[in-house]
């Protein structure tokens, strides 16, 4: 068996401490990796040891396969876990590390490369039985042949990129009329995405229900589902809210579509953990949509609902090891929801919204998880995915999670920037998603973006006074203790340090932010 002793995480941010803390639950010795913008965050801290990518964009930092490599390599680390986004999909980054002889942590090269290509993805899992909607076998070679193609299944259709996913790339077009820009514009952007400009048509399913498996498979041929995630209330194609099960699923359904998702996992003779996604439209016929050969960002919600540490799991799998329960041992405990918080503004086509985190109180009490890879008094800024956090709670039914996510929102306080949190209050509170009635279209259908920020002072004097709170709050820690009798200036890392020991300030401040709660 491959041995783990170490492992370097190639990601940032919240999965980057996600993963951090398991290893170090296992005993595993961790390795971080980060750019010039990240040199005081939290999963620097947090990790045994840290090693610069020297730069700031993505392409030269994150998704730099020979510099994390090379850093791999000179820190003599077992093992590279890959995180999700930036290289967890990338098949030549998988083959790096296994032509250096470090073990990674997630599937082989050639199952990523096979569901990586969305075109030869739906061609192993018609092979394999599993449902797909109408649309091209191919990638198109022209325009007159994509147009050609979409006459032939009929509009709505929707244009996907062929070497990716996550909505990148990824097109509408209700008519004739708009479908040859469309295919233009969905070629750009999967280009400046993915590298790779081919495209595929499929059909629209309107109204659909975005429906997904969690599979775990290990190398002794064992491949198990850990039940359904639904992830229907999207912008732009991007999840915002996720909950485990999902309530429109009877237990024949359910088995139906959990069977799909182990024969399309056994198709591409997968190992570790990884997610099916399908679309389940309203006469309840479900249709394969992709494999994400990787972690989900949303697999908090499958753990509290089975308990299972799913990261665990994944360097378990890694090591060689059996999968230490079956599909009969599992079984699903009580509702569980996800809330991304964004630093976007809802009101403004959720648009980013950058700034200096001027306060961060994430929620806390019975049944609430936050993953965050953010501390208060660091920047948001334009260079990465705008999520602040995870906010995730588990309850006992869908109504006790609902009631739960919405004193959790209620409760977490944070200025500097406009996040997705009254947004996500909308969603909890609004009937279609009460009723489990709600599908892709709900922000289309539902969400105006108004009145969502209701507030007695103007944004700039809001925003303001946090500023000198928080500098207040700094001054007044590095005046304390033996810090301030031996004159000893505070690095940044002891200032946040300090503040999380010191809380904010007077119990005054608190009841006034609580109060006020602006977001």
């Amino acid at each position: 068996m491959p041995k783990i002793n170490s492992v370097l995480i190639a990601n940032r941010g919240e999965i980057a401490l996600r993963v951090i803390r398991t290893c170090k639950e296992m005993g595993i010795t961790t390795i971080a990796v980060y750019s010039d913008v990240d040199r005081e965050s939290p999963h620097l801290l947090a990790a045994d040891r840290s090693y610069p990518l020297d730069g700031v964009s993505s392409a030269e930092t994150y998704l730099s396969i020979e510099k994390i490599v090379d850093i791999a390599e000179h820190a003599e680390a077992d093992a590279i876990h890959p995180g999700y986004g930036f290289l967890s999909e990338n098949a030549q980054f998988a083959d790096a590390c296994k032509q250096r002889g470090i073990q990674f942590i997630g599937p082989k090269p050639e199952s990523i490369a096979l569901m990586g290509d969305k075109t030869a993805a739906r061609e192993r899992m018609e092979q394999a039985g599993v449902p797909t909607p109408p649309g091209t076998r191919d990638a198109l070679d022209s325009i007159g042949e994509a147009k050609k193609a979409a006459g032939e299944i009929g509009f709505p259709i929707l244009i996907k990129a062929a070497a990716g996913g996550g909505g990148k790339g990824m097109r509408v077009v209700e008519s004739p009329e708009r479908f040859e820009t469309e295919v233009k514009a969905a070629r750009s952007e999967a280009k400046n995405a993915f590298g790779d400009d081919r495209v595929y048509i499929e059909k629209y399913l309107e109204s659909p229900k975005h429906i997904e498996f969690q599979i775990l498979a290990d190398t002794h041929g064992n491949v198990l589902h850990l039940f359904e995630r639904e992830c229907s209330v999207q912008r732009r194609h991007q999840k915002v809210v996720e909950e485990s099960p999902c309530s429109s699923l009877t237990a024949d359904l359910r088995k139906e579509m959990a069977d799909a998702a182990v024969a399309a996992a056994r198709a591409c003779d997968y190992i570790g953990a990884g997610t099916v996604e399908f679309l389940l439209d309203r006469h309840h016929n479900f249709y394969f949509l992709e494999m994400n050969t990787r972690l989900q960002v949303e697999h908090p919600v499958t753990e509290l609902i089975t308990g299972v540490d799913l990261v665990e799991m994944q360097v378990r799998i890694a090591r060689g090891e059996e999968l230490p329960f079956t599909q009969e041992e599992l079984s699903m405990n009580g509702h569980a929801i996800e809330c991304r918080i964004y630093a976007e503004d809802p009101s403004n086509r959720f648009l980013p919204s950058t700034g200096l985190l001027n306060r961060h109180r994430p929620a806390a009490g019975p049944g609430v998880r936050v993953d965050s890879g953010v501390e208060e008094g660091q920047n948001i800024t334009i260079h990465y995915d705008p999520m602040i956090s995870k906010l995730c709670v588990h309850g006992g039914s869908r109504e006790a999670a609902i009631r739960r996510m919405i004193r959790a929102l209620d409760e977490y306080e944070i200025s500097g920037c406009r996040t997705t949190i009254p947004f996500c209050r909308y969603v909890m509170k609004h009937p279609q998603f009460v009723d489990g009635k709600y599908d892709t279209g709900f922000i289309s259908d539902y969400f105006e973006g108004t009145d969502l920020y209701e507030t007695t002072f103007q944004d700039q004097d809001v925003d303001s006074l946090a500023a000198a709170l928080l500098t207040l709050e700094k001054n007044e820690n590095q005046g304390d203790g033996a810090a301030g009798a031996s004159g000893r200036k505070l690095n940044r890392s002891d200032q946040r340090i300090g503040a999380r020991k010191n809380g904010f300030g007077n119990e005054s401040n608190s009841t006034w932010w609580r109060t006020r709660r602006y977001n």
